[in-house]
């Protein structure tokens, strides 16, 4: 039979001062590693809007190649969060109520209150022709000059380049600033 009474069990029914000591240490230790990880979290949203982004343009212009039909972003600033929209292009305009493939809010809490700053884009459209090519705007056949969109939350910026005649899409991290309010904010 086992040697241990039940008055013996009960006795060790709670845990040492030096056992208990040993889990603040390791969970203070676990906790200095943990907490920057999460003050960078704002930028990594961010970073996750501008590969959203990136992705999405460089899609688009794949689907303009893929279906020989030009393909178009609209950026739209607003109050609840900027957006942008792909759609085909059909003849010199573009249909944003019917003919949308994707809309895509960057503006919430996913992305870390994203927003768009400076742009060079014209008109807010970036057109891509059937070869693929950057295009001055809907139905024209003018190539259109390298373009650029900022995205921006707190102090963090990011430029989005689109090249000239082919396309490429680049992003260049800006220096930090204090980002303006917007007059819509």
């Amino acid at each position: 039979m086992n040697a241990t009474t039940p008055e013996r069990r009960s006795r060790r029914g709670g845990y040492t001062l030096i056992e208990v000591l040993i889990v603040v240490t390791i969970l203070g230790i676990a906790a200095t590693m943990v907490v920057p990880a999460f003050s960078h979290s704002s930028t990594l949203r961010l970073q996750g809007a501008v590969r959203t982004m990136v992705s999405d343009i460089t899609q688009i212009q794949s689907d303009a190649v893929a279906l020989q039909v030009p393909q178009a972003i609209v950026f739209e600033r607003h109050e609840r969060g900027d957006r942008y929209v792909l759609a085909p292009v059909l003849g010199n305009a573009l249909d944003l109520s019917s003919d949308v493939i994707t809309r895509r809010q960057i503006g919430g809490e996913e992305f870390g209150n994203a927003r768009f700053g400076e742009m060079s884009i014209t008109a807010n459209t970036l057109v891509f022709d059937e070869l693929g090519g950057p295009v001055a705007s809907p139905g024209s056949a003018q190539p259109a000059p390298a373009q650029f969109i900022d995205l921006e939350s707190g102090t963090q910026r990011y430029r989005v380049w689109i090249e000239a005649f082919t396309g490429r899409v680049t992003v260049q991290e800006l220096p930090e600033a204090q980002v303006p309010p917007r007059e819509d904010d």
